[in-house]
C-alpha cells in the first residue's frame, strides 16, 4: 500500500510563493513518475506538473510553466512543487499522485493519490 501525504498549503497574497511537499510511503517511490494536480470548486481535477522517476524530465501545464517547478528527492521519498508568482486563479486543492504509466496529464493514469492541501491566493 502506498500513502501520499501533502503539506505546505496555506493562504498567500498574489505574487507570493509556496512550496508544497508530498511524502510517500513505500520502497518503490523512486521507480514511478509523480504528478501534481489541482481542483477548483465545482470543477474537474486538472493537471499541473509531472516528473520522471529519476527527476531528469519534467512536464508542466501551460498555466504552470515559468512559475511552478516540480522536483523530487528519492532519498527522502518526497516530491515538491515550488509555486512562485501566485495568482488568485491558482486557488485550489492541490493533490500529488503516483503514476502507474508514464507520468502524463491524465488523472486516470495515476493510481495513488494524497488527501490534498488547500492553497488560497488572495488578491
Amino acid at each position: 500500500q502506498v500513502q501520499l501525504v501533502e503539506s505546505g498549503g496555506g493562504l498567500v497574497q498574489a505574487g507570493g510563493s509556496l512550496r508544497l511537499s508530498c511524502a510517500a510511503s513505500g520502497r518503490t517511490f523512486s521507480g514511478y513518475p509523480m504528478g501534481w494536480f489541482r481542483q477548483h470548486p465545482g470543477r474537474e481535477r486538472e493537471f499541473v506538473a509531472a516528473i520522471s522517476p529519476s527527476g531528469g524530465r519534467t512536464y508542466y501545464a501551460e498555466s504552470a510553466k515559468g512559475r511552478f517547478t516540480i522536483s523530487r528527492d528519492n532519498a527522502k521519498n518526497t516530491v515538491y512543487l515550488q509555486m512562485n508568482s501566485l495568482k488568485p486563479e491558482d486557488t485550489a486543492i492541490y493533490y500529488c499522485a503516483r503514476s502507474s504509466y508514464g507520468g502524463s496529464s491524465y488523472p486516470h493514469e495515476y493510481d495513488y493519490w494524497g488527501q490534498g492541501t488547500q492553497v488560497t491566493v488572495s488578491s
